[in-house]
């Protein structure tokens, strides 16, 4: 019983892992601009941005409820 708990203990302490951080590497074609705002595919800065992303909202949230009024109002 002993002898696997310090199997055990030997393991942890030989599985121990070191995180640490490299330099980017400013020279290579893979690495991109790092910041606010540049992972995202879009431009929220833009003055139509505004009107476009509320256009989306309303026609991605109200487009399910206008399909079952829809469905509820036809004629079968």
């Amino acid at each position: 019983m002993y002898a696997s708990s310090a199997a055990r203990a030997r393991m942890a302490t030989v599985a121990r892992r070191g995180f640490s951080t490299t330099r980017t590497q400013f020279g290579s074609p893979y690495h991109y601009a790092e910041g606010p705002r540049t992972n995202i595919p879009f431009n929220p800065l833009t003055k139509s941005f505004f009107y476009k992303y509320w256009a989306f909202m309303i026609a991605g949230f109200g487009s399910p409820f206008a399909i079952a009024v829809w469905q509820t109002y036809k004629t079968r």
